[in-house]
């Protein structure tokens, strides 16, 4: 079993995205990222007027089939 965080995935991008860094990871234009963010098809933040996505809620997104809420146990000793 591989344990993989979510800050490891989709490295060279911080935690918290920009509309910009989802632009690019989806390989999409503008005002169709802007369209799954106004309309909640991606979860987003709004800080200070900017939309704002943590990491958790694209890979939500570009992967609905898996729980990443759910915690893996810890190894036993």
């Amino acid at each position: 079993m591989v344990n993989v965080t979510i800050s490891d995935m989709l490295p060279g991008y911080s935690d918290i995205l920009s509309p910009e860094d989802v632009q690019k990871i989806l390989r999409t234009g503008r005002n169709t990222v802007y369209g799954y963010l106004a309309d909640g098809t991606i979860k987003s933040l709004k800080i200070g007027g900017k939309y704002r996505i943590p990491k958790l809620f694209l890979l939500e997104f570009i992967y609905p089939d898996i729980d990443f809420t759910t915690e893996v146990p810890a190894k036993e000793n």
